[in-house]
């Protein structure tokens, strides 16, 4: 979720921080151009291509940025937090 929204430099850091099937992921969807959405539309572009509801995908993307806050360091999650955007901090916070 979310590597077409990093900069080459974000994409590297966090694949450091991984394990290596996550960094896989991040590394197939990290594209030399950055693309500009929110939290809603990432909600609803996984809805879109899982064919989940929009509830059961945005459970799913808040459960991604929860876990990634577990998995990386404090500095790496601010980092990730400050490329995706304030909403998705806020939909972070909002999911207790």
């Amino acid at each position: 979720m979310g590597a077409h929204r990093l900069s080459s430099g974000e994409a590297r850091d966090l694949i450091i921080e991984l394990p290596e099937g996550l960094a896989e992921a991040v590394r197939r969807g990290t594209t030399h151009r950055i693309e500009r959405f929110g939290h809603y539309d990432s909600v609803r572009r996984v809805a879109d291509r899982t064919m989940l509801k929009e509830e059961e995908a945005d459970r799913g993307v808040r459960t991604v940025l929860a876990v990634l806050r577990e998995a990386i360091s404090e500095k790496e999650f601010d980092d990730l937090l400050s490329q995706l955007g304030t909403d998705f901090s806020q939909a972070l916070e909002s999911a207790g």
